[in-house]
């Protein structure tokens, strides 16, 4: 069985400079990793989540934050749902970013996303994230017209601007104890439409239809260009993308997991370590539920 980091490396981006989305397969499957043990491994790596998150959420200290970008029919909800299975649902918020409404438009782009980032001890998910105001704005810019952002501030440089100002934001996060992690489902238009038309076939799925989606592909070379773009400029260090094979949701699922365990393995996760002052309050509550009074020096030292 394939070690995590040889899992999780092949599709890990530190440094999107000579980025090329040509060059990740949307159909790899890893090649040694065969479906029928993937069920396994998804489950083993599920269950090695639950335990870190565990103690991720007793220590309160770092913060995680997973944020998954795709095109349409990519399956972002089913691994979300699959890969986060396992964990306390006390200690995880998930949000879904759709068209911004009035109010949001009133403010920054950063602004609706920032009200939802993760507290410490927990992972926040979000599914779409700020990462839309330099895809669909850029393959739709009439849609900046609805920010009423200034005239002056239009212009060919914004989206650098946007892809720097980003770069500054999750810089910042993360000197702040924020883990973040993003993954980009990189499916194929051969797949895409495959399960489009499945919705349309499906009648269990017809409500997952959505004719906006159609739209949508007819900009697919726009979109390509636009992730790519995306990835090249703000994969960082802190702040890397993962491009995860979609054509196959099992292998999808699992590279999803695998990457999360494995980031969770290396931060410094252990369970809160109490002082003597509350080891002693232990032991009077010890005293207290097995009927014994505290000692005069005990209910001193109050």
């Amino acid at each position: 069985m394939l070690k995590i980091s040889q899992l999780v490396k092949p599709y890990r981006v530190r440094d999107g400079k000579d980025f090329r989305l040509a060059d990740f397969d949307p159909a790899d499957h890893g090649g040694r990793v065969k479906k029928e043990d993937a069920s396994e491994r998804l489950q083993s790596d599920i269950e090695r989540m639950a335990q870190l998150q565990d103690v991720l959420y007793a220590q309160n200290v770092w913060g995680v934050l997973l944020i998954f970008q795709a095109m349409d029919a990519a399956g972002k909800d089913g691994a979300i749902k699959h890969v986060m299975s396992g964990v306390n649902p006390q200690g995880v918020q998930v949000y879904s970013f759709k068209a911004p409404s009035v109010e949001e438009l009133d403010h920054d782009y950063m602004w609706r996303t920032n009200q939802r980032l993760p507290e410490r001890g927990r992972i926040g998910i979000f599914n779409r994230s700020y990462y839309e105001e330099v895809l669909v704005a850029r393959v739709h810019p009439e849609l900046l017209q609805r920010q009423r952002l200034p005239s002056t501030l239009v212009s060919s440089q914004i989206w650098d601007e946007r892809f720097e100002d980003i770069n500054s934001f999750e810089r910042y996060l993360s000197r702040n104890g924020f883990v973040i992690l993003k993954f980009f489902l990189n499916v194929s238009k051969e797949e895409q439409k495959r399960r489009f038309l499945r919705r349309l076939d499906d009648s269990q799925r017809n409500w997952k239809f959505s004719a906006a989606d159609i739209q949508e592909r007819q900009h697919w070379d726009e979109y390509t260009d636009a992730y790519e773009r995306m990835i090249r400029h703000t994969a960082t260090e802190n702040a890397p993308w993962h491009v995860v094979p979609a054509d196959h949701k099992w292998y999808t699922r699992l590279v999803v997991a695998a990457t999360i365990v494995d980031r969770l393995e290396r931060l410094d996760l252990h369970y809160p370590q109490l002082d003597s002052t509350q080891r002693a309050e232990l032991a009077r509550a010890r005293a207290l539920l097995n009927g014994k009074k505290s000692s005069p020096r005990s209910r001193r030292a109050r």
